[in-house]
């Protein structure tokens, strides 16, 4: 009886060890939609019960004093007000609990804020037109987005950390505004780095592509270089980190990381940060298997 209340404790404490040593965090995707007319519709988008979370893109000429301009490429016309009917997709999305956003800038337009009063100015249009505010030329109709996505790859880096902080006073008990970013791997982000810096962030998700040089992607079989850069990202304040990846070859320059390599090895060891919140892809249109084939494994 003796040796039996000794080994007990040493018992629980091996199973504990074990367990903090095993601990993984669960995840989910999040994907962007919108610059393939091709790529099917938002509905269907979200019915394939594989993403959580869906940026719409872009919102890409704003600030600066310029008429704000939605590109949704093939998929509506703004300008006739053709992508109002979006509206009734977007609160069918979020009736299956999926987060949707619009994603400001993208890699081309003609957008930069001039100052602290231009950034509130744009997050005053951005909380009339697409949030919880009100305004009779809504670009996407009555339905109100869960927040903003911060896709910045143009102009400098000053006054996003004005327009992360208006945007966020106008989180309320009753509605929270959700802000999300997708800076470049290099670190920190030279366009975002500031804004990310508030703290105000809840997920980011990094893009690990296009960025040959910065040896901060996968390459060749060469995962050391994300793997590192991941854990220099896991020491900013946000909420949730994703992994930024293209959805095909062909999604980005480079970047690309097979299914199987994702899952065996490089997921595994990144899921153990308490910052995980999965993977991020881009996009819709390139996205035909993969989000299907790493799903279990994120």
């Amino acid at each position: 009886m003796e040796r039996k209340s000794q080994a007990k404790p040493i018992l629980f404490f091996f199973v504990l060890v074990s367990a903090l040593i095993e601990t993984s965090y669960a995840g989910d995707i999040a994907i962007y939609w919108g610059q393939n007319g091709n790529e099917g519709t938002l509905s269907d988008t979200c019915a394939t019960g594989r993403y959580k979370y869906v940026n719409i893109g872009f919102l890409n000429t704003f600030g600066n004093g310029a008429t704000p301009g939605l590109d949704l490429a093939g998929h509506c016309n703004p300008a006739s007000n053709g992508c109002t009917s979006y509206s009734g997709e977007i609160k069918s999305c979020q009736n299956e609990g999926i987060k949707v956003m619009l994603s400001l800038g993208g890699g081309a337009g003609s957008y930069s804020l001039a100052s602290q009063e231009d950034a509130k100015s744009v997050a005053d249009y951005l909380w009339n037109n697409f949030l919880g505010g009100t305004s009779s030329s809504r670009p996407l109709g009555d339905a109100v987005l869960d927040g903003i996505d911060f896709d910045i790859e143009a102009g400098s880096g000053q006054y996003w950390d004005d327009l992360a902080r208006s945007l966020s006073a106008y989180s309320s008990q009753e509605r929270k505004v959700y802000l999300t970013a997708a800076p470049q791997c290099p670190f920190p982000d030279a366009h975002l780095g500031t804004a990310i810096n508030t703290g105000l962030f809840d997920y980011v998700w990094i893009q690990f592509y296009n960025n040959p040089l910065a040896q901060c992607q996968y390459a060749s079989g060469n995962t050391k270089d994300i793997l590192n850069s991941w854990n220099q990202w896991t020491s900013i304040n946000a909420g949730s980190i994703f992994l930024g990846l293209p959805a095909s070859p062909k999604a980005a320059g480079n970047g690309y990381i097979p299914p199987d390599v994702l899952t065996s090895q490089i997921l595994p060891t990144i899921k153990s940060s308490g910052k995980y919140g999965g993977v991020m892809l881009w996009s819709k249109f390139f996205d035909n298997d993969y989000s299907a084939a790493i799903i279990n494994g994120v």
